[in-house]
């Protein structure tokens, strides 16, 4: 493998972001949405389909969450779910990022709970 090859391998997201659009699309196809923000964020509105899973305990286990299904992160600003993303990737889910998080799926006029 040459250095450039080796440079962008090393540089490159193991995860992909995506729109609320690729979202829905996931979603009406069977992947999960985890929402990785906090207690207080949560109860400020979700996402109906989503399940909390707080980055702090992600960071320490994955359990409850299906492998055999691609998982969608979702947070605020889609900061938090990147990590959550990277993190979970490494661990063999196929994972997305969800760009601009619950900011975005409001925007779009998604259904908040």
């Amino acid at each position: 493998m040459g250095l450039i090859s080796s440079l962008k391998k090393a540089f490159s997201k193991p995860y992909k972001t995506i729109s609320v659009a690729e979202a829905k699309d996931l979603l009406s196809s069977g992947a999960s949405l985890i929402d990785v923000r906090s207690a207080q964020e949560w109860r400020s509105g979700r996402a109906p389909q989503a399940k909390r899973v707080p980055l702090d305990r992600l960071q320490t286990s994955t359990s409850g969450i299906n492998k055999n299904r691609p998982v969608i992160a979702m947070c605020q600003s889609g900061v938090r779910s990147a990590s959550a993303a990277r993190l979970l990737a490494t661990q063999g889910y196929e994972v997305y990022s969800l760009r601009g998080g619950m900011s975005a799926w409001r925007q779009a006029g998604e259904p908040v709970r």
